[in-house]
C-alpha cells in the first residue's frame, strides 16, 4: 500500500538562529506520523548569514529536505509561490521559518485534513507582537475585508494545510502580483479554521520592513477588488462638476457684483493644491493598478535559482 505524502514548505532569509530548531520541531512532529510520508521542502532568498550552510549541512545528513537557494532576494511573497511548484505530496502544509508559525499547529492540521477538509487555515485570535504592529495589522484588515470581492480570511497569513487537488490547478497562474490568500478564498472551497496565538520572534530579526509590508498590502488590494479605482472614477466626475459648479457660480458673482468683488488669490490658491493633491493621489492609485496588470503581462519567471539540492532532476 503506498502512502500518502505530506509536504511540508518554507521560505527564509538570515535564519541562522532558527533554521535548525524549526527542521528539529517538524521532523519530531512527522515523527508521530508513521503512516504519512513527508518531505521539507525550504527556499532561502539568497541569505547573507549562515543559514545555506547550515541547511547544506542537514540536507547532507537527510534526503528528506530539499532545499532551493534563489540567486538574489526576490521577497517572500515570490519565493513562497514558486516553492509550491515542487511539492510531490498529498497536500502541502506551509509556514514560517521563524517560528512564529507554531509547528505544533500540524497536528491540528492534519486531523483536519484527515476528517475531509481540503484546506485549514491558522487564523490568528491573539499576537503578542507590539500594540502598534498589531493595530495597523487589524485596520489593514478591515480595509481589504471591507472593499473586497471576495469574502477574504481575516487575520490569516497564508499558515495552513492545503490538499494538492486546490493547488495544482492554480500554479499555471501565479505571477509575481499574485495574492495567495485571496486566491485560496476566492474558489470556495470548504475551510477548517485553527486558531492561535502568534507567539514573539525568539531569536533574530525580521526581514521585513514597511515597504515590504506595503508592497504585499497593496498586492492584496489591487487583487482582490476594483473598488479603489471606481472611487477614482467617481471622485474625478463628482470634483470635477463641483469645479465647474464652482467657477460659474464665481463667475456669475463677479458679473453681478464687479466693483465690490475682487478677483481673489485665496480661492484660487486653495482651490489649486486641494485638487493638485486629490489628482497625484489618484494617479498613484491608478498606477499601483497598472504596476499590477505590467506585471500579470509580463510573464517574467517568479524566482530565479542557483542550486538544488535534493531533487532528483533539476
Amino acid at each position: 500500500m503506498i502512502r500518502k505524502k505530506i509536504s511540508i514548505v518554507s521560505g527564509c532569509y538570515n535564519e541562522q538562529d532558527n533554521i535548525e530548531t524549526f527542521y528539529n520541531s517538524i521532523t519530531s512532529i512527522m515523527s508521530k506520523y508513521s503512516q504519512y510520508d513527508y518531505e521539507i521542502i525550504v527556499i532561502d532568498n539568497c541569505s547573507t548569514d549562515k543559514t545555506q550552510k547550515i541547511l547544506k549541512d542537514i540536507a547532507q545528513k537527510d534526503k528528506k529536505l530539499k532545499v532551493i537557494l534563489n540567486a538574489k532576494n526576490f521577497g517572500a511573497n515570490r519565493s513562497t509561490l514558486f516553492v509550491q511548484k515542487f511539492i510531490t505530496g498529498d497536500c502541502m502544509i506551509g509556514l514560517a521559518s521563524d517560528l512564529e508559525d507554531p509547528p505544533e499547529l500540524i497536528d491540528d492540521f492534519i486531523e483536519k485534513w484527515e476528517q475531509g477538509f481540503k484546506i485549514v487555515a491558522a487564523v490568528k485570535k491573539g499576537s503578542k507582537e507590539n500594540l502598534i504592529i498589531r493595530s495597523v495589522r487589524g485596520l489593514y484588515y478591515k480595509i481589504i475585508g471591507a472593499i473586497s470581492e471576495v469574502k477574504l480570511i481575516n487575520n490569516f497569513t497564508g499558515f495552513g494545510l492545503y490538499d494538492s487537488s486546490v493547488l495544482k490547478p492554480l500554479f499555471d497562474y501565479y505571477d509575481s502580483t499574485t495574492y495567495f490568500r485571496g486566491l485560496i478564498s476566492e474558489y470556495g472551497y470548504d475551510i477548517a479554521f485553527v486558531e492561535f496565538v502568534k507567539p514573539v520572534r525568539k531569536h533574530g530579526k525580521s526581514s521585513y520592513n514597511f515597504f515590504s509590508y506595503f508592497d504585499y498590502a497593496m498586492i492584496g488590494i489591487t487583487s482582490n477588488s476594483k473598488v479603489p479605482i471606481r472611487i477614482a472614477t467617481l471622485a474625478g466626475f463628482f470634483l470635477s462638476g463641483l469645479s465647474f459648479l464652482a467657477a460659474v457660480f464665481y463667475f456669475v458673482y463677479k458679473l453681478l457684483h464687479w466693483d465690490s468683488v475682487p478677483f481673489g488669490i485665496a480661492p484660487l490658491v486653495i482651490g489649486l493644491f486641494f485638487f493638485s493633491s486629490v489628482q497625484i493621489f489618484f494617479v498613484g492609485l491608478i498606477g499601483e493598478y497598472v504596476a499590477t496588470v505590467l506585471a500579470k503581462v509580463s510573464q517574467k519567471p517568479l524566482v530565479s535559482v542557483r542550486e538544488y539540492i535534493n531533487f532528483e532532476s533539476n
